[in-house]
């Protein structure tokens, strides 16, 4: 049984992880913290880390300004921290690692098992193709979305970047008289409109065919069903970083 906080917990995404873990069996919910204090449905919720309860692993869905609580609270606890905010800073990057020297921290820019799957296979497709392949990517999410290119997209890039020697230069989109495609181009696309909750396409067009790999997230659930897999992962886990790559390689 895995004891976790879950952080954020009246948010869209912390309500979607509460749900799915009173339907694990695995799962237990110690507690919530979150702007204001009160009971969710027996679970007591406070709304800073100092009354909270005792937990194995913190499932962090609130924001990046939280992080410096969430951490000091899991180093003084020895919880371990799912990180699934978004918008760190690079100082907050900074201390996240150095948190992972004293506590097990899991972070990835995407907590979709299915995404990180693509991502590998995304990975072995650059590598095995080669040159011979121009890479594109398409990322689409809902209107309300302020960043551009998605976390993910850039993971994804990052991805076929590594595996073609870090010989990739990124192209955001495209205006005007820019010329021929050059051979070292990784384009990177973002589409905004409606209720899209997530859709990435990673395309290998070579001469006189495509090869096109993707992901469609229909429910922002999936994200809370990767935070409760990393959670069960993370227990008991020794100080470090990780994230979705150790979770599938270990299953």
């Amino acid at each position: 049984m895995v004891k976790i906080l879950i952080s954020g917990i009246y948010g869209h995404m912390g309500r979607n992880v509460f749900e799915l873990a009173k339907e694990d069996g695995e799962i237990e919910i110690a507690c919530g913290v979150d702007l204001r204090a009160g009971d969710l449905e027996g679970v007591p919720v406070h709304n800073g880390f100092e009354k909270a309860e005792k937990a194995d692993v913190v499932i962090d869905f609130s924001s990046a300004a939280n992080l410096s609580n969430v951490l000091a609270y899991a180093e003084k606890t020895g919880a371990g921290v799912v990180l699934a905010a978004t918008g760190y800073t690079q100082e907050q990057l900074e201390e996240i690692e150095r948190a992972s020297a004293k506590i097990a921290v899991f972070k990835t820019a995407n907590l979709s098992v299915g995404i990180n799957l693509l991502q590998k296979l995304v990975s072995e497709a650059a590598a095995f193709l080669g040159e011979n392949f121009d890479v594109e990517i398409i990322e689409r999410h809902h209107n309300l979305k302020k960043d551009a290119p998605s976390g993910t997209a850039l993971m994804l890039a990052d991805s076929v970047n590594e595996a073609s020697g870090n010989a990739k230069q990124y192209v955001y989109g495209r205006e005007g008289m820019v010329g021929a495609r050059e051979k070292r181009e990784l384009g990177i696309h973002a589409v905004r409109g409606g209720t899209i909750v997530g859709e990435h396409e990673v395309m290998f067009a070579g001469e006189d065919e495509i090869i096109t790999l993707s992901h469609s997230a229909r429910s922002k659930r999936v994200f809370a069903a990767g935070a409760l897999r990393a959670a069960k992962f993370l227990k008991g886990k020794p100080a470090g970083r990780y994230d979705m790559k150790d979770v599938l390689s270990e299953n």
